[in-house]
């Protein structure tokens, strides 16, 4: 089976300029295809800025929104799946905000939508609702691919449904901030390792308003490697999630054969 080239955008866009922030993807997204990317991953809350308070409101959009239908014509002028962070506005419940990430087919059309099930921090708690769906996933080729955000990969529980569930690459914009850098330099490949699959982990990078983001944006195999890394600062990064490889490890470190869920059950 072929290899899946996946690009990591580490970068904060504009805070609050939702257009800008659709300039910049749309950059990348062309770079990302010239290297031969089948994949384009945006941190958490992209579009909007991270940092943006009360404007969340006003900056928020529904799932299909304008700005998705912006995001869908990147990806399908460029013929790369595309997957980003965002506020998105509930249509059916008044003031309801979820902090959403979505996924775009090389063809532009949606594979996947998800809203982050862990929210950190008294930011995120004022503002968003938390979502109730753990398990979102989507077919990219010969890979099943999984989406998550930010501090939902650090809850092992959730890494461990996606394996279960068949997810070979594993998407998380993020926004990740100082100084928690453990998490892309360990967690991260721990959490790969552990449940034999790829991560896909793009950061935020540099301060915004009260937060300063880490960047180490990572691309982790099976093997608990890093197979791309970027620094601190804005980057595109690239690597190859390959699936013989990652059928090779699985053979190689059974732990999902080996479970024993009988003896789990005081976890829950």
């Amino acid at each position: 089976m072929p290899t899946v080239r996946t690009a990591l955008l580490q970068s904060s866009g504009r805070l609050g300029d939702v257009t800008a922030n659709l300039r910049i993807l749309d950059e990348a997204a062309g770079r990302a295809a010239a290297a031969g990317a089948d994949v384009l991953l945006a941190p958490e809350l992209f579009l909007t800025g991270y940092a943006i308070g009360a404007d969340i409101a006003r900056l928020a959009e529904p799932a299909d929104g304008p700005s998705a239908r912006a995001v869908a014509e990147i990806a399908a002028r460029h013929g790369l799946a595309v997957g980003y962070g965002y506020p998105e506005r509930d249509t059916e419940r008044h003031g309801v905000i979820y902090n959403a990430a979505t996924l775009f087919g090389a063809d532009g059309a949606p594979l996947a939508h998800y809203r982050k099930t862990h929210l950190f921090g008294d930011f995120e708690l004022k503002w968003f609702t938390p979502g109730d769906e753990p398990l979102v996933q989507a077919r990219v080729g010969d890979l099943t691919v999984g989406l998550m955000i930010c501090y939902d990969v650090e809850f092992p529980e959730n890494v461990r449904a996606q394996a279960l569930a068949g997810t070979d690459l594993l998407l998380v914009p993020t926004a990740l901030m100082h100084p928690a850098e453990i998490v892309p330099l360990s967690v991260v490949p721990v959490r790969a390792f552990e449940s034999q699959m790829y991560i896909a982990y793009a950061n935020r990078a540099g301060a915004e308003g009260d937060f300063e983001f880490v960047g180490l944006s990572v691309l982790a195999g099976p093997d608990g490697t890093a197979r791309a890394r970027a620094g601190r600062g804005e980057d595109l990064v690239l690597g190859d999630v390959d699936p013989e490889a990652l059928a090779a490890s699985r053979a190689e470190n059974p732990y999902l054969r080996d479970r024993r869920p009988g003896l789990y059950g005081s976890l829950v």
